[in-house]
């Protein structure tokens, strides 16, 4: 049986703003629903199965969610695409034998390259270049 794990809840502390930063960065609004006091807000990265979800009266955790991964094929040019967009982002940075070191991966294998950016409120995604799935 496939087990595929397709929403992760974030909290914010402004929907507006997180529902403006994700659309800016490039993620599709699946959803915003508001019934009362309850609203929910479903927006999926470009090509991605799994969705983040965020909102008011959802049961989620309470302080940030850090090392949510973003995969893409090219983390040169993912980076330069969110910069196009106005969003902050890392540089490109590997994890060679003296630790975390500027650049990416010398050897460009897959799992070895890595950008972060953070959400406004503090919820931190890294960017792993995956060049083989694509």
């Amino acid at each position: 049986m496939d087990m595929k794990l397709e929403m992760v809840i974030i909290p914010v502390s402004d929907v507006d703003r997180a529902k403006a930063f994700y659309e800016q960065a490039g993620f599709d609004c699946d959803t915003d629903h508001a019934a009362g006091d309850f609203r929910v807000v479903q927006v999926t990265p470009p090509g991605s199965a799994a969705s983040v979800c965020f909102g008011t009266g959802l049961d989620g955790p309470e302080t940030p969610v850090k090392g949510l991964h973003l995969v893409v094929t090219d983390i040169e040019a993912a980076v330069a695409e969110l910069r196009d967009r106005g969003i902050e982002v890392s540089d490109p940075f590997h994890f060679g034998a003296e630790g975390k070191t500027d650049g990416v991966d010398p050897q460009r294998q897959d799992y070895g390259s890595f950008a972060s950016l953070d959400d406004p409120d503090g919820n931190v995604w890294l960017i792993q270049e995956i060049a083989g799935r694509g």
